[in-house]
């Protein structure tokens, strides 16, 4: 009774048959696979493991005796060379290339005595001050209180140049105008 169930049924009790023929036929299509150790075997099907030839030492010297990496003195000096070249054209091109300089936008508040002070003579002093790196920006009064005014000045600074200490003391030497600077604002560009 079963093997009339069987009959009925579409079971492939001859699979490997199939998987040969489209081996074969994927093999002419193509052309032999290298990895055909890797191919699906049938169950059904006994396949006997391939057998491996045993070197003998003489085929094993003629094995050592190929160079697989071509090492030759001639072209490692070869390459040497080469590589020494492109380094020296990369180190010029990148001598020619102009470095990128760290700079900042700073806003400073520059405090009078009092308000008697020259509000005019202040920016004048303030402005006076030269230093390589430094570029001086737009300036205008800000009302403080009792009818004192600060300086609100701008400038731009080369960060590995001018620190803002260094401008804060510059500043600060016109004692008879300022009383003291403030950083309102800084930002890097």
């Amino acid at each position: 009774m079963a093997t009339n169930f069987l009959v009925h049924e579409k079971i492939w009790f001859d699979k490997f048959k199939y998987d040969d023929a489209e081996r074969k036929f994927y093999e002419q299509m193509n052309g032999p696979v290298a990895g055909a150790s890797c191919q699906h075997v049938s169950p059904m099907r006994q396949v006997e493991p391939p057998t491996k030839k045993v070197a003998t030492p003489a085929e094993d010297d003629e094995d050592n005796d190929i160079d697989l990496f071509g090492s030759d003195e001639e072209e490692d000096k070869e390459a040497a060379r080469l590589r020494e070249e492109r380094l020296r054209q990369y180190a010029e091109k990148k001598a020619k290339k102009p470095s990128l300089v760290a700079k900042s936008s700073i806003l400073l508040d520059v405090k009078p005595w009092d308000d008697e002070t020259d509000m005019a003579k202040l920016e004048a002093c303030v402005r006076s001050i030269q230093l390589d790196g430094l570029l001086w920006g737009g300036s205008k009064l800000v009302p403080v209180g009792y009818g004192i005014r600060k300086l609100q000045i701008q400038c731009v600074v080369e960060d590995d140049k001018v620190g803002t200490d260094l401008l804060e003391e510059e500043i600060t030497k016109f004692e008879e105008h300022v009383q003291s600077v403030d950083i309102a604002a800084f930002n890097k560009i």
